[in-house]
């Protein structure tokens, strides 16, 4: 098997290392490096926030002290990064400006023959924009200004580093397939019925269940077995408004909320079916939309709206109400439910299966080229900055077999991706629809531009 494709971030201390690390990763995992005269701990992580996952490897924690020890220290660490890494990231700290430490790493890493991207961290704010130019003098021909604390700039870096990175398609055919259970989120407001619908599911009190808003505190992994297919249900703490959140436990606890939805490979948003969508309901769907995961929303507490003869209507009624307030995620089904009678529940588990077997569908690249070119010609772009969008080649990527859920993803070579709106993005991705029916899955256009020419 292919060795993993890694990126080390190196650096001297204090220049934000591990907040990129956390930032890329999402979690920790320590391992110990076996390398002779390395006694610490070294963090390594899977990122998966570009089309195909690599590792990231965080090469900090060598001391915040400058004494006579501290050069060779840095050097260890950058020898050891090279000898692991495909792709070197080299972090400075953008409002520090460039220091003797940074100068001599950065003499050290010209000879290397390996990719190099220098990061310019710490530039929070709009004002700090010009601070990357001093860097320049370095001159490294990849420099990305970004801002771990904030997520500014990450997905810049995370595209650079994937256009750097080694092929992969050879590495991911030879990776078995891990045999884990599909991790689906159970999230919403407080309230709404989450618990309660997991314990419909299991037929069993698994988790606390209280009329009182806030009861689950934490993410809860319960493992379930359906039929032949494997899950793993996480309830997760009702998510409140930032304004209304009582104390630094709730608020923990809806990070961790947060942090579940990244981390699943399908979502169940949970809404109240009585008393209809809420803010709060549209900012979680929010929060999914960004992460770009594969979602279900569940009505819950159908029973309570007891439609009587007219049910039918009631019911379109619903879902048609529930898909305007939520347009954004209108790639979701909605399924009317009920935790205390269990109706639906088997519906539920039927649209996981086929969000599930839609997620490995592909449009061949001659079918996606004449669709997304009918679609131009048809309802040309708008004009912007006096340019047009034109469309030089479309091509719709491989997915990663170790995902359970894989979401679409597709390449469009194009004139300047600069000049796309997000509404005629949204255009393009309902004729995609049109074409192949992928429910419940987010589609993801990654717009690329023409590669300028190299200046001699």
């Amino acid at each position: 098997m292919s060795s993993p494709r890694t990126v080390a971030i190196v650096g001297r201390p204090n220049v934000g290392k591990s907040a990129l690390f956390n930032r890329l990763a999402g979690r920790r995992i320590s391992i110990v490096h076996d390398l002779p005269g390395v006694t610490r701990d070294r963090l390594s992580a899977l990122c998966k926030l570009g089309r195909q996952p690599f590792h990231i490897l965080d090469t900090g924690g060598i001391g915040t002290q400058v004494d006579a020890t501290f050069t060779e220290q840095v050097h260890l660490e950058v020898e050891i990064a090279l000898e692991t890494a495909d792709v070197i990231l080299f972090l400075v700290d953008g409002p520090s400006g460039l220091t003797p430490v940074d100068l001599d790493l950065a003499k050290k890493l010209r000879r290397v023959d390996k990719p190099l991207i220098l990061g310019v961290n710490k530039l929070d704010h709009p004002n700090h924009d010009a601070l990357d130019l001093e860097f320049e003098r370095l001159g490294f021909p990849h420099i990305i200004p970004l801002s771990a604390e904030h997520g500014r700039g990450t997905l810049d870096l995370v595209q650079k580093i994937e256009e750097l990175l080694p092929e992969s398609d050879a590495e991911f055919s030879e990776v078995p397939v891990p045999d884990r259970p599909v991790e689906l989120a159970i999230v919403g407001r407080p309230n709404v019925g989450k618990s309660s619908l997991i314990n419909a599911i299991m037929s069993d009190r698994r988790t606390l269940v209280s009329p009182v808003s806030g009861t689950t505190r934490d993410a809860v992994d319960i493992p379930y077995t359906r039929g032949d297919a494997s899950y793993l249900l996480i309830d997760t703490a009702g998510i409140r408004p930032r304004g209304k959140q009582s104390d630094s436990v709730e608020i923990f606890s809806v990070m961790r909320s947060e942090r579940t939805i990244r981390r699943a490979d399908l979502c169940l948003l949970v809404i109240d079916a009585a008393a209809g969508v809420t803010t709060q309901d549209k900012k979680i769907a929010g929060m999914i939309q960004e992460a770009q995961k594969p979602c279900i929303l569940v009505a819950n507490k159908w029973d309570l709206t007891k439609p009587g003869q007219a049910a039918k209507a009631a019911l379109n009624a619903m879902i048609k109400r529930t898909q305007e307030q939520l347009f954004f995620l209108d790639y979701a089904p909605v399924i009317p439910a009920s935790a205390l009678t269990g109706e639906n529940l088997r519906r539920v588990f039927r649209y996981i299966e086929l969000v599930q077997a839609h997620s490995t569908r592909r449009i061949t690249t001659g079918v996606l080229n004449r669709v997304l070119n009918h679609a131009l010609t048809v309802h040309p772009p708008p004009a912007r900055a006096n340019k047009r969008l034109k469309l030089l080649y479309a091509t719709q990527l491989k997915h990663d077999p170790r995902e359970r859920v894989p979401v679409p993803h597709f390449v469009l070579f194009v004139n300047d991706p600069a000049v796309m709106i997000e509404s005629y993005q949204r255009y393009l991705q309902a004729q995609l629809r049109e074409e192949a029916t992928f429910t419940g899955l987010p589609l993801v256009l990654k717009l690329k531009g023409r590669e300028p020419r190299s200046r001699s």
